[in-house]
């Protein structure tokens, strides 16, 4: 089979590194997996064990390979990682969804597809220039959840709204906005919460898209994290 390079945005395939997130991966997306990489110091790991029954069952090739775990993770101790072809999904039309826009770390991005799964919500999309979703580093965040969830990336979020022009925003910012516990409660059935950049949030011109909401804390700090925001979003309109 041809050599895996390390990791670069225009490859087809990426890497879901760690036992965890390659066992999700097998699981979830056992048609996407193209090799499962071991390493030597494994053998015999409960871990490591049911992920080649896995692969196995999957007639998956399994390969002993510790320098490109070495390689692709930065870590020595990556005992695995699933190989996989990078997919696309279509969002369901009646769930409610999350959109990213213009998100940039790769930590946040596989922290809030985590907590997504965790309550609920199985739809994700991320609006370019965004953080690569398929970036070992954002799918070693999510530990895998990424591969139960329906993602899908636009080039504008105007793409996003052709598509879905009837549902409900709830752009967080500042302008014009209510409090998250005043917005709750005329929620639709199926709603998108919109969150923006770590550094600038959504432009202003989300105010006028729909209902802004805004996290009320104290001025102690000027903003919160971009995944903890979208935890708290999510858990009151989960609620």
């Amino acid at each position: 089979m041809p050599s895996l390079e390390s990791y670069k945005s225009g490859l087809d395939y990426s890497y879901a590194p760690g036992i965890f997130p390659s066992m999700e991966c097998l699981t979830y997306r056992p048609e996407k997996v193209r090799r499962l990489l071991v390493h030597s110091s494994a053998a015999g790991r409960e871990g490591t064990e049911k992920l080649c029954a896995l692969a196995e069952n999957y007639r998956i090739r399994i390969e002993e390979a510790d320098k490109a775990l070495s390689r692709i993770s930065g870590k020595e101790n990556c005992y695995a990682a699933a190989v996989f072809e990078k997919f696309e999904d279509e969002l369901k039309e009646d769930a409610s969804h999350i959109v990213l826009h213009n998100p940039g770390d790769f930590g946040n991005v596989g922290t809030i597809l985590r907590t997504a799964l965790g309550l609920g919500i199985e739809d994700v999309a991320l609006v370019r220039p965004c953080a690569d979703v398929f970036d070992p580093k954002t799918v070693r965040a999510s530990m895998g959840a990424m591969f139960r969830l329906r993602i899908r990336v636009y080039d504008r979020f105007e793409e996003y709204r052709e598509q879905f022009p009837e549902r409900k925003l709830y752009p967080f910012m500042l302008d014009a906005s209510v409090p998250l516990r005043e917005a709750v409660k005329d929620k639709p059935e199926a709603w998108t919460l919109v969150f923006g950049n770590e550094g600038h949030g959504l432009p202003a011109e989300f105010a006028r898209m729909g209902q802004a909401v805004r996290i009320e804390s104290n001025d102690k700090v000027d903003s919160l994290n971009l995944g903890i925001a979208a935890a708290i979003g999510l858990y009151e309109f989960m609620k």
